[in-house]
């Protein structure tokens, strides 16, 4: 009897000694088992990678420390045991560390990593190009003075018909208090329409400036912050458009010669914007996600950003930085150079200016920027 219980002692010292209780269920010590690793985190701009090693197969808790340590991501380590994790930068310094089976990696700091300063110039911020590296700027009014800048603009006058003309007098096309104003008002006898062949001459004045005769561009990115005068009812019509200069090619026989209009807003559609792309396409009407899209959502009334880039073989039109018109047509109408275009006009069509606006109706621009 006293031998069987030296070998009963013997086996269960041997038993212990590896960990396990008679029933084959690991101890408290050995449930915990070793440490997980936590490897030097890799940092970016954008995410932290998380690697390291834990018994195979295990479940791993990655965890951050705020106020307390808190449970980012569980993964299960693989067959070999390692494991990995990606989760976001913190925007400040963090410790990180990985729990398994009760047992804590060693506490990795993570320093957020800075993403550097975007290049500037004269446009100030450069956008970064599609296709890599960044625009330049080549042209950039902000209107800061208290006039507009002949240099740079032409101020338009033009015949029009009926009761309508386009006059530049210092009721139509204003600079103040860094924005361009372009309004359509009555004329009056100090500020009238110009005369026409039949001695007549129009009742209501619309503002607008080109760079006609003094820049253009072909390709590249062109962008304009504007905000439309507030109202939901027919009449008013404003438009941020490109034009051929007629320097470099004619501009006859439209639509063929190329139109691009990067915004049209009318007060009819107070929550669009529309571009619209006119060349051949014409033939067949507005088809949208071709030359022109209705699904550009903007506000009138408050401030928005409209953008074209635009290669030989692709224009895309942007507001406020979302994409709605892409056109990969490649057609000949757009590979040449253009003049900008703002204009404030009186409605035709469905969005006909009856009187329900009140005049002057004005649109305010707070800069124009080009690069190429």
């Amino acid at each position: 009897m006293r031998a069987l219980r030296v070998v009963v002692t013997a086996v269960l010292a041997v038993v212990l000694s590896a960990g396990l209780v008679p029933d084959g269920v690991p101890s408290a010590q050995a449930q915990r088992g070793p440490a997980p690793v936590l490897d030097r985190p890799t940092t970016t701009t954008k995410s932290v990678v998380l690697t390291g090693r834990a018994r195979p197969r295990a479940l791993v808790s990655l965890q951050v420390r705020t106020s307390r340590w808190v449970t980012v991501r569980l993964v299960r380590a693989t067959g070999t045991g390692r494991y990995r994790v990606v989760v976001p930068a913190p925007a400040t310094t963090r410790s990180f560390r990985s729990v398994s089976l009760r047992r804590a990696s060693t506490v990795r700091r993570v320093v957020p990593v800075k993403a550097p300063a975007p290049p500037t110039d004269g446009c100030g911020v450069r956008p970064k190009r599609r296709t890599g590296g960044y625009y330049s700027c080549t042209f950039v009014d902000q209107f800061e003075g208290t006039a507009l800048d002949t240099e740079r603009w032409l101020g338009q006058n033009m015949l029009g018909q009926g009761e309508r003309c386009v006059a530049a007098g210092p009721s139509t096309v204003a600079v103040a208090d860094g924005t361009l104003r372009l309004s359509v008002v009555p004329t009056t006898d100090d500020e009238p329409c110009p005369l026409r062949a039949d001695g007549t001459r129009g009742s209501y004045a619309a503002g607008w400036i080109s760079t006609h005769g003094r820049w253009s561009q072909q390709y590249g990115r062109f962008e304009a912050r504007m905000k439309s005068q507030a109202s939901a009812l027919p009449g008013l019509h404003e438009a941020f458009w490109l034009w051929p200069d007629i320097r470099y090619a004619s501009d006859a026989d439209w639509p063929n010669t190329g139109e691009i209009d990067i915004a049209e807003t009318y007060s009819v559609h107070p929550d669009l914007a529309i571009p619209f792309l006119h060349y051949s396409a014409d033939s067949g009407g507005p088809v949208p996600g071709l030359n022109t899209a209705w699904n550009c959502r903007t506000t009138r009334g408050a401030w928005h950003t409209y953008a074209l880039e635009w290669t030989a073989d692709r224009l895309e039109v942007f507001v406020d930085g979302r994409s709605c018109l892409v056109n990969t047509s490649g057609a000949a109408s757009f590979r040449k150079r253009f003049i900008i275009n703002l204009t404030q006009l009186l409605g035709t069509g469905t969005n006909l200016w009856t009187g329900a606006v009140p005049l002057p109706a004005t649109m305010e621009v707070d800069w124009v920027k080009a690069w190429s």
